[in-house]
């Protein structure tokens, strides 16, 4: 396989790209980052004078926009989407609008411009609720929301495009957790921390349901890792990555001891069902890839970028939370 040098990140300013795009210039590779920056140019402030790094500020809905951007780029690392269920039904025909309908436009023309491996961040969500031990790749999708929904179709019209030479792999990530350049504090682990931290009580609603985690950094390797992988490896493939599948009350625990302050737990009674747990054996056993953080390594990170200024009014600020950001800006 001939190397994949220059690579589009759709949504490259955003939680994981943050992270990912630097460490993508770190290893060699030219990056094209394409994201709307609703959530500030500084994002990547970092390395915007970086020489492998170009940073286009657009909306992935615009057809004629890819047809500039796309042409010489080895591969897509597609990131950008409206996020979580609560931020894609705030306004569900904007979240089709971009989580789906873009999705044709984007398959097509990276094939048309001569992309060689196209990388679609899909979700674990998309099991929906499983009764099974271990949730593997093999199991039937039963997304539960329009958000699981649209990312389970996308998988199905990522893989009919598949063919020789355009090479695909699906990942389904666990909720990402930890510190990033682009911080969300509106993801579970993140949240815990945030309200341990600053508020000395963590609120927990239900508390028995699972919520498979990976750190951040992890993440970042993972997309590296799906540059690398060779194709007959990866092409047509869905694969999950988590770290660990713990229930709420038991990541609430964690970031208490962590943290090692006097916090309070409150648990209150909640409606909200959703409960995924998946295995990551298949990432493992065929690919050799195995996280090397831990749920308290992102509390630890995120700890210290409070110590050390660097998340300010974080209860109220709404570049932390993406409905209230899409809120503030009016996002169409």
């Amino acid at each position: 396989m001939t190397a994949l040098k220059t690579v589009l990140v759709t949504g490259g300013a955003g939680y994981v790209g943050a992270v990912l795009v630097p460490r993508l210039l770190e290893q060699g590779y030219r990056v094209r980052v394409l994201d709307l920056y609703i959530y500030g140019g500084q994002v990547l402030s970092a390395v915007s004078s970086h020489p492998g790094l170009e940073q286009i500020k657009g909306d992935i809905r615009d057809r004629a926009l890819l047809e500039r951007v796309m042409p010489g780029c080895d591969a897509v690392i597609h990131l950008a989407c409206i996020s979580n269920d609560p931020s894609f039904d705030l306004d569900p025909g904007l979240g089709k609008s971009i989580n789906y309908d873009a999705f044709f436009d984007l398959v097509a023309v990276a094939k048309t411009s001569g992309v060689r491996r196209f990388v679609y961040a899909s979700s674990s969500s998309v099991y929906g609720i499983k009764e099974d031990d271990n949730v593997t790749e093999e199991l039937a999708l039963e997304p539960l929301t329009d958000y699981s929904k649209y990312k389970a179709l996308c998988e199905e019209v990522l893989l009919k495009e598949r063919e020789p030479g355009f090479t695909t792999l699906i990942l389904r990530p666990a909720t990402v957790c930890g510190y990033s350049p682009r911080l969300r504090l509106d993801l579970t682990v993140n949240i815990l921390t945030n309200l341990a931290i600053n508020n000395g009580r963590i609120t927990v609603f239900g508390g028995q349901q699972k919520r498979p985690n990976i750190h951040i950094e992890d993440v970042a390797q993972l997309y590296i890792g799906s540059l690398r992988w060779p194709d007959q490896a990866v092409d047509g493939h869905n694969i999950n990555a988590g770290y660990d599948n713990h229930r709420v009350i038991e990541n609430a625990e964690i970031v208490r001891r962590v943290v090692k302050r006097d916090v309070e737990i409150v648990v209150t009674p909640s409606d909200d069902h959703r409960s995924y747990h998946i295995s990551s054996e298949k990432i493992r056993r065929e690919l050799g890839f195995v996280p090397q953080h831990t749920i308290e390594d992102a509390v630890c990170d995120l700890a210290q970028a409070f110590e050390a200024g660097k998340i300010p009014e974080s209860m109220t600020d709404p570049r932390y939370y993406n409905i209230k950001t899409m809120q503030s800006i009016g996002l169409r």
